[in-house]
């Protein structure tokens, strides 16, 4: 009987351990590895990142093509604000040498009928022609003299150097002034006035003068050369200002009230 139970439980324990060695067996087989598990999480991340990636990168991509566009449009505005500009300039630029003639002309219209008009680009007692002024001088002296007299007044000796001196020239009776030709060791022929324009002997001051011993002047309407020591007349010349179109409008209103 004692024998029966012994066997009993010792075949129950048994059956006991072998179904615990199943379950256990079961378990382990439906299991996953646990390195599966770290795979799919590794694979997910770089999904995830290549996604954000492939996001962040379509946003840099759509941005710098809106900054291009922006560029150009940029470019483009600022050209056509560059020609509009350049247009306006030449607009102003013309404008003012339509004025500046329109005031010049004017202000010669009034110096016709008031020698001393406040419009006029010369100095007081200086004559205005073209775009000179002229200045007798009420005493003789030398040729040396009279150039340093004009240079001066910022001028010098007359120099008939295109044609509208040369018209002032010959309007004016001339007798024995001096002219701003350089100083000359020899004296040369007389020649008449107007060949004298295309002439390279103008003095410019950079000439050596103590020298020289002869010196051209005009009488009428011919060019002599005469020892510098000698006192003739002189007359200045110098270029004259610009009309100001500010002074013909004072003109105006001064007159308007008179």
């Amino acid at each position: 009987m004692s024998e029966e139970v012994t066997y009993a439980n010792l075949k129950f324990q048994d059956s006991g351990r072998t179904e615990t060695v199943q379950k256990l067996d079961s378990f382990e087989t439906n299991a996953p590895p646990a390195s599966s598990h770290t795979w799919c999480k590794t694979v997910l991340a770089l999904i995830l990142l290549c996604l954000l990636l492939f996001i962040g990168l379509g946003v840099l991509g759509s941005m710098y093509y809106k900054l291009q566009n922006t560029k150009e449009e940029l470019q483009r505005n600022v050209s056509l604000q560059l020609m509009d500009n350049i247009n306006s300039s030449e607009k102003i630029r013309s404008l003012s040498i339509t004025l500046q003639k329109l005031a010049t002309k004017l202000c010669h219209k009034l110096y016709n009928e008031e020698p001393e008009h406040q419009c006029k680009p010369c100095p007081k007692s200086w004559t205005w022609h073209k775009d000179s002024c002229y200045y007798k001088h009420d005493r003789y002296a030398t040729w040396i003299d009279g150039n340093t007299l004009c240079s001066a007044e910022n001028g010098s000796l007359l120099k008939i150097k295109n044609n509208n001196i040369l018209e002032f020239v010959k309007s004016k009776e001339l007798y024995n002034y001096w002219l701003g030709l350089s100083p000359r060791k020899k004296a040369i022929d007389t020649k008449r006035v107007d060949e004298n324009i295309i002439s390279s002997d103008w003095f410019e001051g950079n000439t050596n003068v103590l020298n020289m011993t002869y010196c051209g002047y005009i009488h009428k309407l011919y060019v002599y050369y005469d020892d510098c020591t000698l006192k003739k007349n002189i007359l200045c010349e110098k270029k004259a200002n610009s009309v100001k179109a500010e002074s013909m409008l004072m003109s105006e209103v001064q007159d308007e009230r008179v």
